[in-house]
Parts: C-alpha cells; structure tokens; sequence
C-alpha cells in the first residue's frame, strides 16, 4: 500500500508539476471539459482564497496548451478527441498586492511585457490596457489562432483597499482599464477565463465587458474547485486510510473529524459538501488536525470591514437572505453579508425552494473558531493570549461539568483587563461571553426566542444545555428570577439534555462578573 500513497501537493499549484511528480490530484478534468465546451467564451468563477483556483487556471492552461500527456488517466481523455493547441496569456494578479496606482500600472505592465517579449511585439505604446490590446491582436496574427485568456485572482490589487474610499476608486480605475479592450478583442480570443474572490460589479470594473458569465453559484459547477465528500472517500480513500492508521484511528472516526473541521462549503442551492482544500491537504501531509486555512492568514481588509459595517461577532453567522443580498457586487454592499460569503466566512447551509431564501453560516469548526478569535483583540486588546489560556481552563471546567469553576476564571481574567470604551452596556458584555464560550468549542447562540420573551444566550456543551441570561448592574437574582418568571427553559425541554439556568451580573465599576446563581 506505502509504494501507491500520493503525496498531499501543500503550496503547489501548477498543473503540470503535480502530475508529472505523480502528487494527489483530484480529477477535476470532467468538469473542466463542460467548461471549455461549453458557449460562454467569457467566464468569471468566484471562490474564496486557497481554494483551488490557480490549479484550476493552471489545469486549463495545459488542456488549452494541447498537453495531452498530463491527461493520461483522467476523465477528460475520455472525452476530448481533438486536443487542438492555443497560445495561451496568462496573468496571476495575486503578485499585484499591496500597491498605490502608480505601482499596480507598473506591475500589470511587467505582465504584459513578458508576454510582448515571447511574441516580439515590444512597443512604446503607454497603457497596459492598450498594450494588452495590441498583444492579443499581435499573437493571433503571428499563430493565426484565437487566444487564450487566463487571468488568475484578478482582484487581488483591490482587497487591500477595500475599505478605503481614497485608494479604491483609483486602483479600479486602472483595472476597468487594463480589462477594458477585452470586447474589442472578441474575434481574437478563444476562451477567457477569470477567477477571483470577490465580485465586483460589470460596470465598474469589466466596463464594456457585460457578457461575461459568473459560474459561481452554477450547479454543474458547484464542485469544480475544492473536494467534495464523494472524491475523498473514492479517489482520495487510501490516503485517507493510511493517515488514520498513522495517528490510531478508525477510518470513520477520523472522517468525521476531518468532516467537522474542514467539510461545510456549499456553493449552489443542491451542492454536495465541499472540504476546504488547503486545510485537508495539510492535515493529511503533517497528519494534524489544524486550522491550516485560518492560519495562513486572516486578510486585514475582512477585520477592517467587520469594522466598519459595525458587526458584532454573533451577527456573523446563522442568517437568512435573499441571492441578492450576499452574491451582490462587493463595492455596491450595504451590509457585511457579500464580503463574508464570498470570502469564504459563512456559507450556504441551507435553501428553500417556495420563498428563495438561503440560510448561510459558518462552514466549519475552523472557520467559526478562527474568525471570533481573530475577533477577540477588538474586546480583549493586548490581553488576547491571557484570554486563550483561560479560555482553555474554561473548557477543562465544563468538560468537568463544573461552570462554577468557568465561571470563577472568567471573572478572575476580566479582573486583569483595564477598562476600556464602550463596556458599560449589557451588549458588549453578551459579545465578550460569545465569542470565549464559542472558543470552548460549544455550540452557542444569543437572543433566542422563545414564546416568552429571548434569551440572552443558550449554550449547548456536551452533556448539558445552559440558559443564561445576563444583567448589568443588577444582581444575579434578578437574572434567574427573569429564567424561571417567563420560564425559558421550557422552550429547550426537548433538545435531551439536562438544562443549567445561569443568571450573571456584570458590574460597570469592576469591568468583570459581580456574581452569578446557577441553578440545575
């Protein structure tokens, strides 16, 4: 068995590499043949960051290159029989980060030039939009083929700036620029091909380009990037075996980790579930269950936005809304909600046909955790790696069915944080506990309704379920009188746990927990 395991391609996207090397590749070629089959010429695929979609550029790159070597054994050398080759341009804006106008004209010029270089077409025109324009026309005369247009992450120069209002206009300016000879190229290109995570609106970056077809939310190809859970128990299932051998698990048990962990993506209304594929490529090499996806970077314009839009950690998830309100535009957004979903933040959980309503939330364990403590600094400041070790003595607590114990290091911690603006109403203090009790790894939701009144919050550990609710400078007795007065228990009486009622008083002079009644 050792001799046929492939191995996991961490931080490799190229194509070619991976199948010349023999590395886990997960046949996506199927769908990449309906893709270029397909009438659409001018196709847009939005998916959030580390999810496939260089490979997937990379992939087309070599089919469209005539490489028909690399194919041997995939699904599409079933299917095509022509194997015809193009010259193929391709652009991977991700290296354009982090850059004012004048350096993003110079960069998207350096592109261009690589490829003016290959075909000797060097000119003194000014412009990349106007370079790029000559440079197609250019190639399609020298070969006497249509073009290949491959743009890679093509909004990678504007998610920096997202949440500037001075530097955006000026850095989609020139990107409306760049892709503007595109309709005019028309009769030159064969098939162009963009990805990206956000989507930005027609009129403001793809200018005349308005035929343009988004894929993103298209059910036939809804897995196309990612692995859904039928490829890894197929296609991926002797590495899957073998890693659970290595770290003493059963096959179905280390399923259902890698599934709470990683699983949870859903693209379309009917989509399967999809595995974030950077997360299940580094478990499966370093053989830990990791949050590999969060860790390799939580971008600074998501923090910012949050900001901005005035979110508050428990308004993240769990939400209903219209196609129209999360797959809108990212520049024309009133809300956080296409930003998040687009991103990769929460996702569709659920669809209903009569009403077209989508209920989206978080993916998985790995997101849900790492977005609220990447969150935490916002409510903790300095004081966030004290927090996680409490947070931590927390879970021992409770795992111990001991929430009086939680409870003493909560207020012992809070104790240690200056004060700081903005704590002196019962909301703040509900978000603080919201986004700690969620790091225990309990499932945990605010403002319940039952038929009563809400609840401030419901914590669901693993063998009992907490109602709690909460006051400011009160007392703790007022709380659980409030519990047992419009009796809120009876609204869980069925979810086959035994219920906690905790009433918690927070006091605005000590900037922590005054004192609590717990009653079982």
């Amino acid at each position: 068995m050792k001799a046929s395991l492939r191995k996991p391609p961490v931080g490799l996207q190229t194509f070619s590499e991976l199948r010349e090397r023999n590395l886990l590749y997960v046949d996506k070629t199927g769908l990449i043949y309906n893709l270029v089959q397909s009438p659409a010429k001018y196709n847009f695929l939005s998916r959030p960051r580390r999810f496939g979609k260089s490979l997937l550029v990379s992939t087309l790159k070599s089919y469209f290159e005539g490489r028909r070597d690399l194919f041997e054994g995939l699904a599409i050398a079933d299917l095509e029989t022509e194997w015809n080759e193009y010259p193929v341009l391709h652009f991977d804006m991700s290296r354009n980060k982090h850059l004012d106008d004048e350096q993003l004209e110079y960069y998207l010029g350096l592109q261009v030039g690589e490829y003016e270089r290959i075909y000797h077409c060097e000119n003194g025109v000014i412009g990349s939009g106007n370079r790029l324009d000559i440079l197609v026309r250019r190639v399609y005369e020298m070969t006497g083929k249509q073009v290949v247009l491959l743009i890679d992450e093509y909004d990678a120069p504007l998610l920096d700036v997202m949440h500037e209002e001075d530097n955006l206009p000026k850095l989609r300016n020139i990107m409306r620029n760049f892709y503007s000879p595109l309709k005019a190229c028309d009769p030159y290109l064969r098939f162009v091909f963009l990805t990206g995570i956000t989507k930005f609106s027609q009129l403001s970056i793809f200018s005349e380009l308005n035929n343009i077809s988004n894929i993103s939310m298209l059910p036939q190809y809804a897995s196309i990037c990612g692995i859904n859970s039928d490829e890894l128990q197929t296609q991926m299932r002797t590495e899957v075996e073998n890693m659970a051998s290595n770290m003493g698990l059963a096959y179905e048990q280390l399923m259902q980790k890698l599934k709470d962990n990683y699983d949870g993506y859903h693209f379309t209304p009917n989509s399967p579930d999809i595995y974030n594929p950077f997360s299940l490529l580094n478990a499966m090499l370093y053989e830990n269950l990791k949050s590999y996806w969060f860790g390799s970077g939580t971008p600074t314009y998501l923090i910012e936005m949050l900001r901005k839009y005035g979110v508050r950690p428990s308004e993240i998830g769990g939400v209903d809304a219209m196609a129209s309100d999360f797959d809108a535009p990212t520049e024309k957004m009133t809300s956080i909600m296409p930003l998040l979903y687009q991103s990769g933040y929460i996702t569709i959980k659920n669809y209903s046909p009569t009403t077209e309503i989508y209920h989206l939330d978080f993916p998985n364990k790995e997101v849900r955790t790492g977005l609220l403590e990447s969150l935490l600094p916002s409510y903790l400041h300095q004081y966030k790696m004290k927090g996680m070790v409490t947070i931590g003595r927390m879970y021992e607590c409770i795992h111990n069915d001991d929430f009086e114990c939680a409870l003493e290091h909560l207020k012992t911690f809070l104790s240690t944080v200056p004060y700081c603006d903005n704590t002196d109403y019962e909301g703040h203090w509900q978000q603080v506990l919201y986004i700690i009790f969620s790091l225990l790894g309990a499932y945990l939701d605010v403002e319940v309704r039952t038929a009563t009144g809400r609840v401030d919050m419901v914590m669901r550990a693993q063998t009992k379920l907490y109602v709690i609710e909460l006051k400011l400078d009160k007392t703790a007795e007022i709380a659980i009188e409030q519990i047992n007065l419009k009796q809120y228990d009876k609204r869980f009486a069925l979810s086959g746990l035994p219920i906690v009622k905790v009433g918690i008083n927070f006091d605005t002079d000590t900037h922590t927990l005054d004192r609590w009644v717990i009653e079982e």
